[in-house]
């Protein structure tokens, strides 16, 4: 891992993001880019007439920004460490993926302030607009995570034959952190399964890959998310890895009735790979 791309808007959430990102660039040796964009109205799509230099309003608040970010690259947590910044207009979610690419990333990292589990992490915001549309790793993290292992992952899937390009990627990105892999099917009674069809699925999916240290396993629960929340908080994971769509992001894992009062403020950090 090369380098990490952290959007950030001055918030809390970016924050943390930042020392997530300064904590795995020290344990890789990567470059961090930290991108600031100044949001465009939605019916607005004349990037120039934004970014023109010679307007003094616009140019004060570019000086404005950039004294903002150079402090935050003094922080403690970058000390030592490589760190580029860029700012540009643009739409916020369009332009974190088209830097992303214009830098080759490997990994980009977000904050997040949902409380009330997965869903309120992505669903609607800019976050899952980006895990969407990215082709290369989103880790979201929550305010209050900043240091933490990337040792033990939960891998949570239906293990569907389109899933093993984006689960060849994980296990690429994992190989880096010498982890162990949960391998996760959560049953539920809208999508229950006998035990051995499960088993015998997972087991013939795994079959094509060099896989590390792992565990099958299949977890009864009253929904998908609060399957893949308890069995996390079980077996203490480190990291949710999870699989998303270009057309309809996390949603599709998200069509059963989630309970008002599933609360989790130790939401452990997620990564999402695109199918």
């Amino acid at each position: 891992m090369k380098r990490i791309l952290v959007p950030i808007d001055f918030s809390k959430q970016a924050e943390c993001a930042m020392k997530t990102a300064a904590n795995l660039a020290k344990r890789s040796n990567a470059e961090i880019f930290l991108l600031h964009m100044v949001n465009l109205p939605s019916n607005d799509t004349d990037v120039s007439a934004h970014s023109d230099a010679s307007n003094p309003a616009k140019m004060l608040y570019m000086e404005k920004v950039h004294e903002r970010i150079a402090e935050l690259i003094k922080s403690d947590y970058f000390e030592g460490l490589s760190v580029q910044e860029e700012v540009r207009f643009h739409k916020t979610f369009s332009g974190i993926i088209e830097y992303s690419h214009e830098l080759g990333t490997d990994l980009i990292i977000m904050g997040s302030q949902g409380a009330t589990g997965l869903k309120e992490m992505f669903i609607g915001s800019n976050t899952e607009k980006v895990v969407r549309n990215s082709d290369v790793p989103v880790l979201v993290v929550k305010e209050g995570v900043g240091k933490f292992h990337m040792g033990k992952f939960v891998f949570a899937s239906d293990f569907s034959e389109e899933v093993k390009p984006s689960f060849g990627r994980f296990l690429q990105f994992i190989a880096k952190f010498d982890a162990e892999v949960h391998l996760l099917f959560v049953n539920t009674v809208h999508n229950f399964e006998p035990t051995h069809e499960t088993s015998k699925r997972m087991r013939e999916f795994i079959v094509d890959f060099n896989m590390p240290e792992h565990t099958l396993n299949i977890y009864n629960d009253t929904s998908i998310e609060r399957g893949i929340l308890n069995f996390s908080k079980d077996i203490n994971a480190d990291v949710i890895a999870l699989n998303t769509h270009q057309r309809s992001g996390l949603s599709s894992m998200f069509n059963e009735s989630i309970s008002e009062d599933l609360v989790n403020h130790a939401l452990k950090p997620v990564i999402t790979f695109k199918l």
